[in-house]
């Protein structure tokens, strides 16, 4: 946090005011009194508002909107329209991004960040203007850049755009890892081992399936995702402070729509009761819960991997896991799952991100829901690690894993498992006495079956081969 003149790159300061008073504010930042204000009151998480790039530029695409729309209405000049706008296109190209500066954790409602984005916006206009920096009769932050606006319209439009664009980039991530699964689907199609249930012997199948099964299951969730996101298209700008449309000309929500449409590429409706989309948060509940799904899929894949992997002599030790550093200060030799390991951890936090959500959504009061700042920080904190997470798991971990064939046949020839096969040929009572004995006994399956004169070997051997078990067949007449 800026705290003394010596941080400043010159030491000058420019004198702003605001309803509590006056401030001097570092003359080198966009920013303003009120951003300054805010610096000083939530010093929270240590997280700003520039970490989450995307948030900043879709603040300028919703500030971008409201410029265009104002000055269809001939409530802005050109001048001034035109210096807004720049402003806003450089921000959405990059620049200016490093001074949103306020916690993402914050209270107000998110006025903070309205403001931060008006005072770096107005700011930057004054400079196209050939004005300086703070010298607001020429073009103010609230006055021209948050006109026809309130917070409580342009904070949670801003942020469902962003949001959508977020869940752009977690989908390439997430297509990426499935992609991997499948390749490897594909090279261990070969690998017949034990399937279990319950942490127990079940039947044989191939890894190649097991693989097959994870890409799948994460496919799924691009579906879940798409779906989810679509809520965030409906928008209630125009609506002002509570829904109403106070300060706002009854023109203005059509016209910026069809700016925030032509500007972000996407088709953003209006919603048909502006009261109701101020206070409603039920979009963030779903789309945080598709986002959780995600990561407890994630999660049950990295608790799977660890198991295969485990070992490397008193373990499951079916694949190996790349190796990625040594595992111990104490037991040398010791390599560790610790890609699937972070990927868990992330998906705990994701869990408790989505709960945060949930009671945040919950907490709202009456027009509006002031809880949105932390809704915001859970879902951006969510992506940002479910998508890093996913490039670790995929880049540093599923390219790079082998199987140990020679283990997984040994399993399922030495599976008590086997037995499964011969229920519709000797049926349920006597491949129970089987297994027992099996068990009991340490014996094979096939030679207690060879033994006890049930089947002949040719007969045996066909059933009990597992190719024959990794799929559906036709099964003999019962009685």
């Amino acid at each position: 946090m800026i705290s003394s003149a010596a941080q400043y790159e010159s030491g000058r300061t420019r004198t702003e005011h605001d309803l509590l008073g006056f401030r001097e504010v570092p003359y080198e930042y966009y920013y303003g009194i009120q951003t300054l204000r805010a610096l000083e009151n939530f010093n929270i998480s240590g997280v700003q508002l520039n970490f989450y790039p995307v948030f900043a530029e879709s603040l300028a695409m919703v500030k971008l909107a409201a410029a265009k729309a104002n000055h269809d209405l001939g409530l802005l000049s050109k001048s001034l329209a035109d210096a807004i706008v720049r402003a806003c296109n450089e921000i959405i190209n990059g620049k200016y991004t490093f001074h949103f500066v306020v916690d993402m954790i914050q209270g107000g409602a998110g006025t903070s960040t309205n403001m931060n984005a008006n005072e770096v916006i107005a700011n930057r206009a004054l400079e196209i203007l050939g004005h300086q920096r703070g010298q607001y009769e020429f073009c103010h932050p609230n006055n021209h850049v948050n006109l026809s606006q309130s917070t409580n319209d342009a904070y949670p439009t801003a942020i469902k755009i962003a949001l959508i664009r977020s869940n752009e980039k977690l989908l390439e991530v997430l297509t990426e890892l499935i992609a991997s699964f499948k390749i490897k689907a594909n090279e261990f199609a070969h690998v017949i081992k034990m399937g279990r249930t319950q942490l127990q012997d079940a039947v044989p199948m191939t890894l190649g399936q097991e693989f097959e099964a994870y890409a799948v299951m994460l496919e799924e969730e691009i579906a879940r995702l798409n779906q989810n996101v679509q809520l965030f298209l409906e928008v209630n700008m125009g609506g002002t402070a509570i829904g109403t449309g106070i300060n706002a000309d009854p023109r203005y929500s059509g016209i910026v729509i069809n700016y925030l449409r032509e500007i972000t590429g996407k088709p953003i409706i209006l919603a048909t009761n502006l009261v109701e989309a101020t206070q409603d948060t039920g979009a963030f509940i779903m789309y945080s819960s598709a986002v959780k799904r995600l990561a407890v899929k994630l999660s049950k894949i990295s608790n799977d991997l660890r198991l295969l992997s485990s070992g490397p002599r008193a373990g499951f030790n079916e694949i190996n896991l790349p190796p990625m550093q040594p595992g111990s200060t104490i037991m040398p030799g010791k390599v560790n799952p610790v890609i699937p390991e972070v990927v868990n951890q992330i998906a705990f936090k994701v869990i408790g991100n989505d709960l945060t959500v949930t009671m945040a959504a919950e907490a709202g009061q009456l027009e509006l829901n002031v809880m949105e700042p932390i809704i915001v920080y859970s879902l951006f904190e969510s992506i940002e690690m479910l998508k890093n997470g996913m490039n670790t798991l995929n880049h540093r971990c599923i390219k790079g894993i082998t199987a140990n064939e020679d283990r997984c046949r040994e399993m399922v020839y030495n599976s008590i498992g086997l037995v499964t096969a011969l229920n519709p040929v000797i049926g349920y009572e006597a491949a129970t006495r089987l297994a027992k004995e099996a068990l009991e006994k340490n014996r094979s399956v096939y030679d207690l079956v060879l033994e006890h004169k049930l089947l002949s070997q040719e007969e045996l051997n066909e059933i009990l081969d597992p190719k024959n078990m990794i799929a559906p067949r036709i099964m003999p007449k019962q009685g």
